[in-house]
């Protein structure tokens, strides 16, 4: 029974693999239409201020730079990075319970 659903899985793989392939010929010469400059160098010189994206506009300049860093990082390093956001957050939210704790040992949130 299990080599006979093995099987069947193993058939049914197969038939996924061969409708997925694709047997388009890609163009290599992409990077000879852009030999002067890139297609980012081409695209910053042709849009207009207007054209920009408006998660844009309430950044500062560190905050772009603090996303061109992350964005340079590799996966390990972004991986890396998201872990130590997690652990601040789960930090803070100590920070908060203990805080909430001693408000409520000290009375400050008083019912009305």
């Amino acid at each position: 029974m299990a080599a006979e659903r093995s099987e069947h899985d193993q058939t049914e793989l197969s038939c996924v693999e061969d409708s997925l392939m694709s047997l388009e010929k890609l163009d290599r010469a992409s990077p000879d239409l852009w030999p002067e400059q890139s297609v980012n160098e081409f695209i910053a010189q042709n849009l207009s201020p207007n054209d920009q994206s408006p998660w844009l506009s309430g950044l500062t300049p560190d905050d772009i730079n603090q996303l061109h860093q992350l964005g340079n990082l590799s996966m390990t390093g972004l991986i890396a990075e998201v872990k130590k956001l997690h652990d601040q957050a789960y930090q803070l939210g100590l920070e908060e319970a203990k805080e909430m704790t001693r408000g409520k040992y000290l009375n400050i949130f008083k019912h009305k």
